[in-house]
């Protein structure tokens, strides 16, 4: 007899990562791959960070924390809120994972513009919901008034990713919460934020003072990225006390390790390394895409730590080769939704120098 799996598992897309597959850690830490494919921070954590992580794993032997009380404490003290309004998660994709187990079912209703984050086709996956795709808007940017008009009685989850994955644009906060007055209550509009310290726009905690007047938003954020802590997987979640009973009651008990508690209660604390990192980042954007520009290649208004490249006439199957033959580590746009186009995440100064070189000679022969 032979094993019968799930039907479910036919509408998972499979998610591939940006990390080349056989190419360990040390190489990528040694210079020899610029791994540019992830949206990772180059630098890593902060010192006081480091030593939180090794004084915690003195004590390996016990479980972590399950209600993360600490680190929830401490995100809580930071944007002003009750720690019983923060969720917390294996990154920020266990919480997307979670919010859809907890709200949807076969009947119900997910929304999300295209192209997008790569794990949003999981959830209509996994719940039987259906799924609606809004198409971005002419500079790959998201349409709230064609994801307003799409929303029904059965649309549960509502995903703004700002900025967006892979595109890199941004909606200012004043914008998104015009747009929240036009969704009906009945709607969680969930705002995947990765990458909001990135963006110039507004003061990144501008929407979470949208959660005032919209108790149907949840804020969803992540160490992954500006803090340096992508190897921990850690993600919160902030809206209402309701929100965060119902994802912890989907998921595993212990799904944020020790480790992952100790680095994001002790991170959060480092808003001035946060600023350095975002300093470097947005001097990092002004010369790759000033230098993508001259070329003649266009982009996206990043206002997040990647640029979204247009190939334009060049082959992408043969660019993201002779990237790979250079030990250079990209994403390609046809397995993130349009064929034609990279993500490129900003590196060190030599790892972009790397890439503008070989981006140049691939596309202009």
């Amino acid at each position: 007899m032979t094993i019968t799996f799930a039907e479910k598992l036919a509408r998972m897309p499979g998610y591939k990562a940006g990390v080349p597959t056989g190419q360990a850690p040390e190489q990528v830490a040694a210079g020899e791959i610029a791994q540019l494919a992830s949206n990772e921070s180059p630098f890593p954590p902060h010192p006081a960070v480091v030593e939180a992580i090794q004084r915690t794993a003195t004590a390996m032997n016990r479980y972590p924390d399950p209600d993360a009380t600490l680190m929830r404490r401490r995100i809580a003290e930071h944007f002003d809120v009750q720690p019983g309004h923060v969720a917390v998660g294996n990154g920020s994709c266990e919480l997307l994972l979670a919010a859809a187990d907890a709200l949807c079912e076969p009947g119900s209703e997910i929304l999300y513009a295209w192209p997008s984050f790569s794990m949003y086709p999981y959830l209509p996956a996994l719940t039987g919901a259906r799924e609606i795709r809004v198409p971005l808007a002419e500079g790959w940017v998201h349409d709230l008034d064609a994801m307003a008009t799409e929303v029904t009685a059965a649309t549960q989850l509502l995903i703004v990713c700002n900025p967006n994955n892979p595109t890199a644009t941004h909606i200012p906060a004043a914008e998104i919460g015009a747009f929240c007055e036009h969704i009906p209550p009945h709607v969680t509009v969930i705002l995947d934020e990765a990458y909001v310290e990135f963006q110039t726009h507004d003061d990144p905690d501008s929407t979470v003072d949208l959660l005032a007047d919209f108790p149907n938003v949840v804020v969803l954020r992540t160490f992954s990225k500006c803090y340096g802590l992508a190897g921990l997987r850690v993600g919160y979640a902030i809206g209402t006390s309701e929100f965060r009973a119902a994802v912890d009651a989907v998921r595993q008990p212990f799904s944020v390790n020790a480790l992952a508690q100790a680095a994001g209660a002790e991170a959060i604390r480092h808003q001035d390394d946060v600023l350095r990192r975002v300093e470097h980042t947005v001097a990092e954007r002004l010369r790759v895409e000033e230098e993508l520009h001259a070329i003649g290649l266009r982009t996206s208004e990043s206002q997040a730590n990647f640029s979204w490249i247009d190939l334009g006439d060049a082959d992408e199957e043969a660019v993201l080769a002779g990237l790979a033959a250079r030990d250079i580590a990209v994403r390609p746009g046809a397995a993130l939704g349009e064929t034609g186009h990279i993500r490129v995440s900003y590196g060190t100064p030599p790892e972009d120098d790397r890439f503008l070189a070989a981006i140049a000679e691939l596309t202009q022969s």
